[in-house]
């Protein structure tokens, strides 16, 4: 059934509130979050900016057809007085200076809890790679966001009646909304489904500007997958455009951006520039960096990566791309946050002995190099990720913004875009396969965030298992083991490793899920002729094909 938006109360009914429908099913408690007045606000920010996104997207795709063609990505001529310029972004919220670390996950309401309880310093709650973005998950993540701003949010688990709440002091909380990639097929606007990002946005942001600002915090977010910083001024124009139609000071949005994607890190500057107002930070979205150096080098025989076991961020390629983010950064008076330790607690003391010692090592790596703070995806990380940051940070100090590496060398393109040495294992292929297909199969059933042999993984490991593969197959890469990567091998192989994922996992749970359908989708994308966008394109149509059928 298709819902119309009828704005009612308000004075005068504009062009833009008309056209969005609500065709996903309804519940009563959706209400309060689909609104009429939030509705209202969201049709007209998708009247206004929607077109934009087929622009932007557009320009990725004319982006990567150049690479293809031969011309690897560099520093634009263009806006060289922008990276030579003396300029710095407009400041940091006194609750957003210290961020030595963060903890990440879906919008799920006892993850919430958990993690706003976390001894981190801010949640970064997840619209995005760690939720599978199923209709009742987005709304009922919105309305969980809601009742944590407002202090109210609870849970009782109904197997064992444990009750969660928030304590005293919890962490800062940041919206991550969807990549302009992602749409939301179950909201149109004139008959199109809206893009996810300006959903998220919106309805975070009209639900809990007021409260946040009360409390001295404000509407913070988390920007993914950014791949220019024409995208940045998109979202610029967003910002502004919100903050003078609610009467708010020009900043009063900040947001912290990920540079996650290959073509990203060559316009830091600028898109620090173009968000100036509002932005606070960048963030080294590492695996999905990865990601994006296997997708827009895939023509490139030269540059194939290894087992992804291997691409560390001691390699010369994620060096650079990590001490060029903190330059950068520092230069303009913006944090620049590390990235994820995927590990999870290990229940032996022997591998929780080595789990720790991998976390602190990777940590120290990244606090070493100047990262005002970093990422961790368990709570009980925490206390090991924050140990190695207050060793370097101290306690006077908020973050390590005097730390501006004027000393380096220039980094280069050349840098930037240097091979990784390391081998292609028939065991990392293996590995890879299981990961994937058990990653899928969540996804496409519902969830986003998935504990898989002692790591959470969300999206972007599933993205690197496969064009990984699929990279390795396109430039007969061989195996350590002499054999060579084809279709036929990979194809062997996945019927190999579903036995051996319906064996861990038993019976009763492997024909249950949706593995088949996982295998399928996997395989079509890893053999496919063309390197396919994101997994989660096709992974979307069918989690939502009995929603919007």
């Amino acid at each position: 059934m298709k819902v119309a938006l009828e704005v009612r109360h308000m004075s005068q009914v504009t062009e833009l509130t008309q056209g969005l429908e609500v065709i996903g099913p309804q519940k009563p408690e959706y209400e309060t979050i689909l609104s009429e007045d939030a509705l209202a606000f969201l049709a007209d920010l998708a009247g206004r900016f929607a077109p934009g996104v087929k622009q932007l997207l557009a320009g990725r795709e004319a982006r990567q057809a150049m690479v293809d063609a031969g011309q690897l990505p560099d520093f634009l001529s263009e806006t060289k007085d922008i990276r030579d310029g003396d300029w710095k972004i407009l400041g940091i919220p006194e609750d957003l200076r210290d961020r030595r670390v963060e903890i990440t996950g879906p919008v799920d309401r006892k993850m919430v809890i958990n993690a706003l309880n976390a001894r981190v310093k801010v949640f970064m709650a997840d619209f995005e790679d760690s939720l599978s973005p199923a209709w009742d998950k987005v709304v009922e993540g919105q309305q969980n966001l809601k009742d944590a701003v407002e202090g109210t949010i609870e849970y009782t688990n109904p197997a064992n009646g444990k009750h969660y709440q928030l304590e005293e002091n919890p962490a800062v909380l940041i919206a991550r909304v969807r990549g302009l990639h992602l749409k939301e097929n179950h909201i149109l606007y004139n008959g199109e489904p809206i893009p996810g990002a300006l959903m998220d946005f919106a309805l975070y942001f009209y639900h809990n500007y007021r409260a946040l600002l009360q409390q001295g915090s404000g509407p913070y977010f988390y920007i993914p997958k950014l791949q220019s910083h024409l995208e940045a001024r998109w979202w610029a124009q967003v910002f502004a455009y919100t903050e003078e139609k609610f009467c708010l000071q020009p900043g009063t949005i900040k947001v912290t951006c990920l540079i996650e994607t290959l073509p990203a890190v060559f316009e830091m500057d600028e898109i620090l520039y173009e968000l100036r107002n509002n932005i606070v930070g960048l963030n080294c979205g590492r695996w999905d960096y990865i990601f994006s150096y296997i997708k827009t080098l895939r023509n490139y025989p030269d540059r194939v990566l290894p087992d992804r076991q291997q691409v560390t961020m001691d390699k010369p390629f994620l060096s650079a791309y990590s001490r060029l983010l903190i330059k950068t950064c520092h230069k303009r008076g913006a944090l620049a946050m590390g990235g994820m330790a995927a590990f999870i607690p290990a229940k032996d003391p022997a591998k929780q002995e080595q789990v720790l010692a991998k976390v602190t090592q990777d940590k120290e790596l990244e606090a070493r190099n100047g990262h005002d703070g970093t990422w961790v995806a368990h709570p009980g990380l925490a206390d090991t990720a924050m140990a190695v940051f207050n060793d370097h940070i101290g306690p006077d100090m908020d973050n390590q913004l005097h730390i501006t590496r004027d000393v380096d060398a220039p980094i280069t393109a050349r840098e930037l875009l240097m091979p990784c040495e390391g081998e292609a294992t028939e065991e990392g292929m293996r590995a890879n396969i299981r990961i994937a297909v058990q990653y899928i199969e969540a996804w496409i059933t519902g969830n986003g965030c998935v504990p898989i042999y002692g790591l959470m993984e969300d999206a972007a490991t599933a993205e690197i298992s496969r064009s990984s593969i699929w990279q390795w197959i396109k430039h007969g890469k061989h195996l350590s083991s002499g054999q060579l990567v084809t279709a036929e091998l990979f194809r062997s192989m996945l019927k190999q490793e579903l036995e051996v994922v319906r064996e861990e996992l038993g019976e009763e749970r492997f024909n249950g899920g949706a593995f088949d359908r996982a295998a399928d989708l996997f395989e079509q994308l890893t053999t496919a002729d063309e390197l396919a966008e994101f997994l989660t394109l096709p992974g979307y149509q069918i989690l939502t094909q009995e929603t919007v059928s």
